[in-house]
């Protein structure tokens, strides 16, 4: 009897520790983001540019130089836009397209990319400071690993892109 009370004392004692223990999921995506964060990859959580969406969800950032802007704009994987958007490429939807065409040497690289995502990965943004994956990170870093000469290389191309350009700063020497 006393050494079954010892035994529920143990577990009892135990039992929070196991809780606290991450899973396997939570190992494969800390060691992913530590990996891509390695790489150069900006990782936070936060709300995704979908609509009504509640939450928030890991978003991959590759900024662009400071003095290149990258463009505006934001793909939506098909299951997540509404049938209103135009159609883009390969189940992708325009929900914010940019104000003057995507260059040709980025075209190619972009849609390739499109192609290659993983299902989870649901939207694709780009703002004149970064070019932004949002994903539920489904892979693991070596996987990831095949996605990353592609998305430098476009945010490379969409480098110096930007819809609109910079403001000078006013200058006291310049007559109006």
């Amino acid at each position: 009897m006393e050494w079954l009370i010892i035994v529920f004392i143990m577990l009892f004692v135990l039992a929070p520790v196991m809780w606290l223990k991450p899973s396997s999921r939570q190992k494969r995506t800390m060691a992913m983001r530590l990996h891509a964060s390695r790489k150069g990859v900006t990782i936070k959580e936060e709300k995704p540019p979908l609509h009504a969406f509640r939450g928030t969800m890991p978003a991959y950032r590759w900024l662009y130089p400071q003095q290149q802007p990258g463009p505006d704009f934001v793909l939506v994987r098909d299951q997540h836009a509404s049938q209103e958007l135009e159609p883009y490429y390969a189940g992708w939807r325009w929900r914010i397209a940019p104000l003057r065409p995507i260059p040709t040497n980025a075209e190619a690289p972009l849609k390739a990319l499109l192609e290659r995502l993983p299902l989870d990965a649901l939207v694709l943004e780009s703002t004149p400071n970064s070019l932004t994956l949002w994903w539920w990170e489904s892979q693991n870093a070596t996987r990831f690993d095949t996605y990353l000469d592609d998305f430098n290389q476009l945010r490379d191309q969409l480098s110096g892109q930007a819809d609109r350009l910079p403001h000078e700063p006013l200058s006291g020497n310049r007559l109006l």
